[in-house]
């Protein structure tokens, strides 16, 4: 007797290829496909999947649900987009291991800009004891990458400085165990300080760690190195190169003030696939970006850590110093609005361009930053117009390409990608413009990101996988979500299965937190 028999879908099974017609099973947390005649077959429950497509549950290559899922475990806007795994730990901002509590807490509110700040009532010290708190108390599963913010910060502390020798075997110990716990890999964010501090050479050795245990390097490239065009994805290159590691470039896309073309950042990527280099990467469907606000400011106000960089902000002289150093992330203050705002008195400025809220606080720009940062103990973000329209398609589209939403799950004005990453694309770029086939589509969504993670038994509807299913509507599936109007759910996607367990059923939360934290190296149990 199975648990649960879906029937009458196309199933569309992860690897590319077209859909067939047949039923799937759930037995336990397994799958079982079945085709031809169904008498004798049993379940417990029976889905009509008759006009809908069957497929497995889709993989977000970067999530920023590390804080915000252990508060809200029901994780609504990411489970009814049809994710049933995501990658967290991402951009060099990870919450394990931490020596000290102090740091913890220091690097959470560093990040809270990112990540949030919620109420918790678990701390941890290790990748263990931080990946046990996941397991069937969140509704999606979760794949950790140990960022190397928090190694600088255990080994060498929060300055911008190179490490010792003793202080790199050190980091390189500590990724060692991080990685022996579970997690797949290592991640950078080269904008975030204190893991910005590190230079190729010394995120080389660090990789050369992860490889040796058959880890990945996912980056958030050095945006602002060199020709601020090609020669970050050149570093990130580079390391890979050097390290041997398989290499992951996250969020990639043509900016809209991109001094040169897709094609060129595209072709780089190509030639060092072609010369041997593993390397792979992630895009999202919107021009807008998303972050933490704290990005605009200096990376040279960060050295010391989160103390330091508040009298920094206090400081008329440092103000008057980053006046002529700050610049927008985008064309201008007018095309970045700020979200994520806790002071009663500051929520007239949710969904407001930093310009309108400089103009509304009597401040110049700067003095307006520095001000609500403070007032907000630094956890404001904010959305901007980032992408390039024109050539996303090329990006989303690409054969090398998986899906990342790097969705922020703070404020009211969140990206509209938070809430439509993975529909836009069913409703959008498969149905609507057809820039690529619903299977490749899928298979960008499930098997490829599992095979790039090293996942051994999800990703595909095959006999004996882990039972992560998505049931949609490709006909009428669509992302409502907008800049002005984000928190819209999606339509069409009608049920979401994780380990055997429905958590959306004909479009509603059940309340089943059937997720668990995935380790490295290791099958499902």
């Amino acid at each position: 007797m199975l648990d649960l028999l879906i029937i009458g879908g196309l199933i569309i099974d992860g690897s590319g290829n077209p859909g067939f017609h047949g039923a799937v099973g759930v037995e336990g947390e397994r799958v079982h496909v079945l085709r031809g005649d169904l008498g004798g077959v049993g379940a417990s429950r029976v889905i009509d999947a008759r006009g809908r497509i069957v497929c497995p549950g889709f993989i977000d290559m970067h999530a920023h649900s590390g804080l915000v899922i252990l508060a809200e475990p029901h994780h609504e806007p990411k489970v009814r987009q049809g994710v049933t795994t995501e990658v967290i730990g991402v951009d060099g901002n990870s919450y394990a291991p931490f020596h000290a509590h102090a740091d913890l807490e220091r690097f959470i509110e560093l990040n809270s800009g990112l990540d949030g700040n919620p109420p918790l009532k678990s701390r941890w010290s290790t990748v263990e004891q931080y990946l046990a708190l996941f397991t069937n108390r969140v509704a999606v599963n979760v794949v950790y990458l140990l960022g190397n913010s928090p190694l600088r910060i255990c080994a060498l502390g929060w300055d911008d400085r190179p490490p010792t020798a003793a202080e790199l075997a050190n980091m390189r110990a500590l990724l060692r165990v991080g990685m022996e716990e579970g997690a797949f890999g290592m991640s950078t964010g080269l904008d975030y300080p204190p893991g910005s501090y590190a230079d190729t050479a010394e995120l080389v050795e660090l990789s050369r760690e992860a490889a040796r245990l058959g880890g990945i390097y996912h980056t958030h490239v050095r945006y602002g190195l060199g020709d601020r065009f090609l020669d970050p994805f050149r570093e990130a290159i580079e390391i890979g190169q050097r390290s041997g590691i398989a290499t992951h470039i996250t969020h990639f896309y043509q900016r809209a003030t991109a001094p040169g073309g897709a094609d060129r950042m595209l072709a780089l990527v190509e030639d060092a696939r072609e010369t041997g280099l593993d390397v792979t990467f992630d895009s999202y469907p919107y021009v807008y970006s998303s972050t933490r606000l704290l990005i605009v400011i200096p990376q040279w106000a960060h050295d010391g850590g989160p103390e330091r960089l508040k009298a920094v902000l206090r400081s008329p002289e440092a103000r008057e110093r980053m006046r002529k150093e700050v610049t927008p992330r985008a064309s201008s203050w007018q095309e970045m609005w700020v979200t994520y705002l806790k002071r009663p008195e500051h929520h007239r400025f949710e969904g407001r361009s930093i310009a309108e809220v400089a103009e509304m606080m009597g401040r110049d720009v700067v003095d307006a930053l520095c001000d609500l940062l403070l007032a907000e103990d630094l956890q404001t973000s904010y959305v901007s117009a980032g992408g390039n329209a024109a050539t996303l398609p090329k990006f989303v589209s690409h054969p090398l390409s998986m899906v990342g939403s790097d969705a922020l799950l703070i404020g009211e004005y969140p990206s509209p990608r938070t809430y439509g990453t993975f529909p836009i694309i069913l409703a959008e770029f498969v149905r609507e413009d057809r820039f690529l086939s619903l299977p490749d589509a899928i298979r960008k969504m499930t098997s490829f990101p599992a095979q790039r993670l090293g996942l051994p038994d999800r990703g595909l509807l095959r006999e004996g996988f882990k039972a992560d299913l998505v049931v949609f509507d490709a006909q009428t599936v669509k992302a409502p979500a907008t800049r002005t109007q984000p928190k819209q759910f999606p339509i069409g996607i009608e049920y979401v299965i994780v380990n055997g367990r429905v958590v959306v059923d004909d479009g509603r939360h059940t309340g089943v937190l059937a997720g668990r934290a995935l380790r490295r190296g290791r099958a499902s149990t």
